[in-house]
């Protein structure tokens, strides 16, 4: 997506477009041109979904800053993220 563009793209809400990028799996919108983090997509996959637990509006949602370092350890599985923004519309 390019953020730079004209017209209702460049209105759009990154975490709106990052959740869109996980859930359609085009995660290589993310991180183009990253050839490290595209070499190895289950590692991306984890990383996006753990980011989106992170950056929930509701705040009971997000996980403690221990969780999330379990889940980055893969000490504890890593559930599917609900939509973020829950209020505004995903694209």
């Amino acid at each position: 997506m390019d953020m730079e563009s004209d017209g209702a793209e460049e209105k759009a809400i990154l975490t709106d477009w990052a959740y869109d990028c996980y859930r359609e799996g085009t995660l290589d919108a993310l991180v183009e041109y990253d050839e490290e983090a595209l070499d190895d997509r289950k590692k991306l996959e984890r990383f996006v979904m753990i980011a989106i637990w992170c950056i929930q509006e509701d705040p009971s949602l997000r996980p403690t800053m221990r969780k999330v370092t379990q889940m980055l350890e893969e000490v504890v599985e890593v559930r599917v993220p609900p939509c973020p923004c829950p209020f505004t519309k995903t694209v």
